[in-house]
Parts: structure tokens; C-alpha cells; sequence
């Protein structure tokens, strides 16, 4: 396998060239809503390693109803939260973890699945569109991203922005609200434990492959031993 760019540097190359093209009006909006997550978000409230997860449910966009149960039956699971499918930064990050997470993690014996409050039917566009070999779910209505405490809302000038570009970002999810998660990558061993938990409110940062595999390999390990 080739030796992956880091995921964040390419965010951040993408944002770079983005800031030249993006009117300065619009680019200041998603500036200031980036950093007035990072600065307000209840971080006390966020998921975390020995948190034990309850019982849920999830539908993936092909094979529809998914369980934690199920999930985890036969090794560790990775739930990695994202935005929406034609949100820009996560079409650069969840082909990145197709890559470079996806294939490691099978041989690992875990299982990963993306997670999006978006409803199926509109969800299903980003697996097809990068071929991804991972489940893709619907976290309907929120509601595991809530119980995690990981979502946020829109502040008014991005909600202004949202509705004046005639597709308000209820409409783009299919959830009629201005809520979505913020990214976050999840490992859940079988005993529904959570052995590692990164959030970022600031959703132009995304957690490292790395950072994931050695948390699972920190799981496969205990239970050789």
C-alpha cells in the first residue's frame, strides 16, 4: 500500500486553494463557524474511551438495518461520523480512510462503518460516488450522534448562507433540521466498550488513520493475550 499524506494536510491544502476562489463574504462565514465551534463546544459532553454504548440501531444505505449488536459480534467496530454526502471535506476524507483504513482494518477483523444523520436515499451518492468498500449509515433523526453528544447546530449567518443558496441544509440531509455531527471516529470493542473516541468540532480536522488502526490493534491485542 502507498505511504498515505497525511489526511489533515490535505484538508488543509484543500482549504488553502479553496480560500483563493471563495468569495470573501462566504469564506468568512465558514471561517467564523469553524472557530466558534472549536471555542464552544461542550467538550465535557463528548463520547469517550471506557463510555459503554448502549444498544442502537443504524440503516445502511444497501443493506439497510444495522445493530450494535451485530456489529460487534465478531471483532471491534469503527464508527466514523461525517457531515453529509456533498460536503466537500468529507469527499476528501472518506475515500482517504477507503484507502488507507479500510483495507487494514479487515485484516484486523474489524469492521468500519460511516455514519451520517442524511436520509438513505440521498446518503447512498457518496459510496457510489467513490466506490467506498465500508457500510454507509443513516443515523436517523441524530439520534446516536446526540446520545455521543457530538452535534452541533448552524449559527445564524450559516443558516442565512444555507437558505439563500436555495438548498437549506435540512433539504441536503433530508433531516429538515440545521443539526449534523461533528467528525468523529469511534472504536467499540465487543463488550460495547469504547476504547478510543476523537471528536473536532472543527470539521476541516478529521482523525488519522494511524490513530485508529493503533487503537484497534491495542484491542486485537488484548484479546490474543
Amino acid at each position: 500500500m502507498a505511504q498515505a499524506q497525511s489526511l489533515n494536510k490535505t484538508l488543509a491544502e484543500f482549504q488553502a486553494k479553496r480560500a483563493l476562489t471563495m468569495p470573501a463574504d462566504k469564506l468568512k462565514i465558514n471561517v467564523d463557524q469553524r472557530r466558534l465551534l472549536v471555542d464552544t463546544a461542550d467538550r465535557s459532553a463528548f463520547v469517550k474511551a471506557g463510555d459503554t454504548v448502549q444498544p442502537f440501531k443504524l440503516t445502511e444505505v444497501d443493506a439497510g438495518p444495522l445493530s450494535l449488536a451485530g456489529l460487534v459480534k465478531n471483532g471491534p467496530l469503527v464508527l466514523i461520523f461525517f457531515r453529509f454526502a456533498s460536503c466537500p471535506a468529507c469527499n476528501i476524507a472518506l475515500p482517504h480512510y477507503n484507502q488507507y483504513l479500510a483495507p487494514k482494518l479487515r485484516r484486523l477483523g474489524a469492521t468500519l462503518v460511516g455514519v451520517s444523520p442524511q436520509v438513505p436515499e440521498k446518503l447512498r451518492d457518496i459510496k457510489d460516488r467513490h466506490q467506498l468498500g465500508f457500510q454507509i449509515a443513516t443515523d436517523a433523526d441524530n439520534s446516536l450522534g446526540r446520545r455521543f453528544g457530538i452535534l452541533y447546530s448552524f449559527d445564524e449567518p450559516s443558516r442565512r448562507l444555507s437558505a439563500e443558496s436555495g438548498s437549506p441544509i435540512g433539504e441536503v440531509t433530508g433531516t429538515g433540521t440545521w443539526e449534523l455531527p461533528m467528525p468523529t471516529a469511534i472504536v467499540i470493542d465487543r463488550s460495547s466498550t469504547v476504547r478510543f473516541a476523537d471528536v473536532s468540532p472543527d470539521w476541516l480536522v478529521r482523525t488519522e488513520p494511524a490513530d485508529i488502526i493503533a487503537a484497534v490493534q491495542a484491542i486485537t491485542a488484548r484479546a490474543a493475550a
